[in-house]
């Protein structure tokens, strides 16, 4: 069986699927993606391709090596998530020809349902309310919202008191059974950010993540070391070595993205080193179908999982929506807030090839807001 053709698709909201199928017709699919740089990883994935036509698709960790040490200029976002969607589709194929989910090749299933949680805004309050209780009105146990819009470098009382209220608001609704996870998305710099955790730790949020930049790692430890409450981290890491300096300044929640972070290789082991620090791993994936399915396949294997992201409804979401481009949606049919186990071979999602040939023909040039301070400065989104 070698590798005969990859083929990658620009669908909106702002994904990019690739396929991969081989000689004998097996296809795995994939979602290498960085969101707004999406025609960028397409080209990444266009020259990867080289290494992998005409090859064996089941020899995953000798190919995740080539693509991802064969030059020698390595590693970044763009790069990363190239590597990551291709790794997700050959896991997809060896599940496929042996007959059996990714989790089964991974070790088998440690547990039989995945918590997952809802995604409810936050960067302007004034319908938070309304929207955590449609998703506990669902079944979801958990939600996460953003803590604060435009951040000021060292935040006033006002905006530290909006942030506490935002919290305070979410955890009335959610009652003491439900989580509220917060994500601070490296707005803060590390003083507001260590401010705010003292403020909002009595209203008990399930972690704070990115309270800072992932340039300011650096001073991770001193905000762990503030208070009591979790702290999580890693969408913007993509290796083992990224994540090797985070967990040892003592972050709880590890959260590396199964379509930026090297895919379904890495991540697994990103899990195990987490696992040797005592970090839980949570995957970050406000991203499409493909990456949910390969995120889970891999949170059915982690005995270290906490919980799994996932975008259902999610506001980048107005084109297309997470069950949009799937032939049949109930591997995503979430009860009580969990994915049941799916034992389906490969990542388990049978996609509507048709439906995403069609999207890929009009494409999408998605790309995040610039934000500024009121002083016309450049302000973090």
């Amino acid at each position: 069986m070698k590798i005969a053709r990859i083929e990658t698709f620009l669908v909106p909201p702002r994904w990019l699927f690739c396929r991969i199928e081989t000689d004998d017709g097996v296809v795995g699919w994939g979602e290498p993606v960085v969101e707004g740089r999406a025609e960028v990883v397409r080209t990444a994935v266009d020259v990867l391709a080289e290494q992998l036509l005409g090859k064996d698709p089941l020899r995953i960790q000798d190919h995740w090596q080539v693509l991802t040490k064969g030059s020698f200029y390595r590693g970044g976002p763009v790069l990363s998530s190239a590597v990551a969607g291709l790794d997700q589709a050959l896991w997809d194929i060896a599940g496929k020809t042996y007959g059996a989910p990714v989790h089964a090749l991974l070790g088998g299933p440690v547990r039989e349902r995945v918590r997952v949680y809802a995604w409810v805004g936050g960067d302007e309050p004034a319908e938070l309310t309304d929207q955590i209780a449609a998703q506990v009105e669902a079944g979801f146990t958990a939600v996460k919202m953003n803590a604060a819009g435009a951040t000021s470098p060292i935040t006033t009382p006002a905006e530290t008191a909006a942030v506490v209220a935002r919290v305070a608001a979410a955890r009335e609704v959610l009652g003491p059974d439900r989580d509220v996870a917060v994500d601070f998305h490296g707005r803060f710099t590390a003083a507001s950010a260590r401010r705010a955790l003292v403020e909002v730790a009595p209203l008990h949020p399930l972690f704070v993540e990115e309270p800072v930049l992932p340039e300011h790692n650096h001073l991770l430890p001193g905000l762990v070391t503030a208070g009591p409450v979790p702290l999580a981290t890693g969408e913007r890491l993509y290796s083992r070595g990224e994540f090797l300096p985070v967990l040892t300044a003592g972050i709880a929640v590890a959260q590396p993205d199964l379509s930026h972070a090297g895919g379904i290789s890495e991540v697994h082991r990103i899990a195990a080193l987490a696992d040797t620090f005592g970090a839980q791993l949570a995957p970050h994936c406000p991203l499409g179908p493909i990456a949910l399915a390969a995120s889970l396949q891999v949170a059915f294997a982690t005995p270290n999982f906490l919980i799994q992201e996932q975008s259902r409804g999610i506001h980048y979401n107005k084109d297309a929506d997470l069950l949009s481009y799937l032939a049949d949606p109930e591997p995503f049919r979430f009860v009580d807030g969990h994915a049941r186990r799916n034992d389906a071979p490969g990542l388990g999602i049978t996609l509507d090839e048709a439906a995403v040939r069609a999207a890929d023909r009009s494409g999408h040039a998605w790309r995040n807001p610039v934000w500024r301070h009121p002083d016309g400065s450049f302000a973090e989104w």
